[in-house]
């Protein structure tokens, strides 16, 4: 165990440390806080809920030191609105005994305001990728005293599409500087973009990639259908001793609204929502408001599933299994944070089996399966339901092997044969017309076309 003194972080820091309760760093914190304060390029890698964010804020604060001039010295990017408010929050608590000036930007918000703050004075900004861009292009910000910047989530920037916008903040800001890239894992594409803005870095990896936490205890469900679900998961939620802050994670938006619906149950003022096309104010709210303790659940997309801390989840549930196997460790990471212990559940179909044993050879381990409680009303699988699941695992069985083609395929060629065989009968042709036969139907009828009027004429 090592304490944050010997890290040998000045005083202020040390105060703010002890009035988050935060005694002792953690093996990210103790390798990467010397490095990035004597100015080294850095690559952390680190599983979810093992305080990376302060293992890079902390020496940054302390190398910025002081508020100075106006232009900011120091970027930290990230992929989403909620990381931006949660990266805010942290500085604002680490720097509290400092007179360090930071901002928060992101999009959903008027740009004026934020571009007002900034060149007010500021010596850190966190913000989104987009949201630096368009106040640098239409709002003239200066970036051209950037000291240090930091991406932070990199493999989920990656996968939402960020290397373009990326790429051009890296050309408007100044070249000499020191830069810091955190992330969960480190793809081929992660890595390719570290190439692009690093040079000689070192990298700090702590556990091997994928690695869920220790101190989540997982189990997973076989479960038939939808709605066999939705009762499954309203029995877990009647314990509420048990399952009293949870977070269920859903793939597709509309599941979510139904999942939302469906719990209404437990009272309006104790659930919120959060997915893409919901408002900013409304998913900052819903964040906020289960983060202070305020409501009991919470129903998400896969848009909470990355960096998002939050103490005392007791529960990740996943709905439905994610198609991004890394995604399985960053929701189950929602829970067992700093320390603390937690459990994460999976409900799973036939057509989610495929999924699962990838996720498990992902992580290195066996997810322990529990039976059905007899409680549970398990419902029969509605006609479309079933008939869409067979459809996905023939596609996964195509995928592992390229030649099978399936009952669907063997069902459509039969019907197209049987369509190919009746196309071929002999029509019976009674007469001549201009273009070949007329059929006996028409035979004898007066022709319409003006080509017929023109040789009656």
């Amino acid at each position: 165990m090592v304490s944050f003194e010997e890290l040998k972080l000045t005083r202020q820091y040390i105060n703010a440390l002890d009035d988050l309760g935060f005694e002792q760093a953690t093996p990210i914190q103790i390798k990467a806080i010397p490095a990035i304060r004597s100015g080294q390029h850095v690559i952390g890698i680190a599983q979810t809920g093992t305080g990376k964010t302060a293992a890079y804020v902390l020496p940054i604060l302390q190398r910025l030191s002081y508020a100075q001039g106006i232009a900011a010295r120091c970027i930290i990017v990230v992929p989403t609105k909620e990381l931006v408010v949660q990266v805010t929050q942290q500085v604002a608590e680490l720097a509290k005994y400092t007179d360090l000036r930071y901002q928060g930007i992101y999009g959903g918000v008027g740009r004026k305001s934020q571009a007002k703050a900034i060149q007010d004075g500021v010596d850190l900004i966190i913000t989104t990728p987009r949201r630096i861009l368009e106040l640098y292009q239409k709002e003239n910000i200066k970036l051209n005293k950037v000291e240090i910047m930091v991406l932070d989530e990199a493999d989920r920037m990656m996968d939402m599409g960020f290397m373009g916008q990326i790429n051009t903040i890296l050309e408007v800001v100044p070249t000499k500087k020191q830069n810091l890239l955190f992330s969960a894992t480190f793809s081929p594409k992660v890595e390719e973009l570290s190439w692009n803005f690093m040079d000689f870095p070192i990298k700090i990896e702590i556990t091997p990639e994928a690695t869920p936490v220790e101190t989540v205890e997982q189990t997973r469900y076989a479960v038939p259908n939808f709605l066999t679900k939705l009762n499954l998961l309203a029995h877990l939620l009647k314990d509420e001793e048990a399952f009293h802050r949870i977070i269920i994670f859903v793939r597709t938006k509309q599941s979510a609204n139904l999942i939302f619906d469906r719990l209404q149950k437990y009272g309006k003022d104790n659930i919120r929502l959060i997915h893409s096309n919901k408002g900013q104010n409304t998913r900052i709210n819903a964040f906020q408001d289960f983060k202070n303790g305020a409501i009991r659940i919470l129903v998400a997309t896969d848009v909470m599933a990355r960096g998002i801390d939050i103490k005392d989840v007791s529960h990740v549930i996943n709905f439905d299994v994610p198609r991004i196997y890394e995604d399985y460790v960053h929701r189950i990471g929602r829970t067992g944070r700093a320390f603390r212990t937690g459990a994460a559940i999976t409900f799973f179909t036939k057509a989610e089996v495929y999924h699962i044993d990838k996720i498990e050879k992902k992580i290195r381990m066996s997810i322990p399966i529990c039976n059905l409680p007899e409680e549970v009303e398990v419902t029969e699988t509605p006609f479309f339901e079933n008939q869409e699941m067979e459809r996905e695992i023939d596609a996964q069985k195509h995928k592992e092997n390229p030649d099978y083609k399936g009952a669907f395929h063997e069902k459509k060629s039969h019907i197209t044969k049987i369509k190919n065989k009746k196309s071929k009968r002999p029509k019976k042709y009674t007469g001549k017309s201009n273009s070949g036969y007329i059929s006996k139907a028409n035979k004898g009828k007066k022709s319409t076309s003006k080509k017929g009027r023109h040789k009656k004429r």
